[in-house]
């Protein structure tokens, strides 16, 4: 008998190669661009500083949390099973 090849495995794997670099683009260039733009049109728009801080405060939450996305993706899953198993989790059935 013969070993079939899945002839879309080939593509599979390109898919996947280049979700990862559009992700990383993404995470990595495109919303520090994307920061900038806003922090520089509300400063353009308003003439105010009171405003541009605001925005600039907010990009600079915004281009933290994705900077830092594989440090918050595996906080999730700790917060899961603390509340699920963890020494302080309330039994309610007990």
């Amino acid at each position: 008998m013969q070993d079939t090849i899945v002839l879309a495995a080939g593509w599979i794997q390109t898919g996947t190669g280049l979700g990862n670099d559009i992700k990383g683009l993404i995470f990595d260039v495109a919303i520090p661009i994307l920061c900038g733009i806003f922090v520089v049109s509300v400063g353009w728009k308003t003439k105010a500083p009171g405003p541009t801080i605001m925005a600039v405060i907010f990009a600079g939450i915004v281009w933290g949390l994705s900077a830092n996305m594989p440090a918050l993706k595996n906080k999730t899953n700790e917060d899961i099973v603390q509340y699920q198993s963890g020494p302080n989790a309330a039994r309610g059935d007990q």
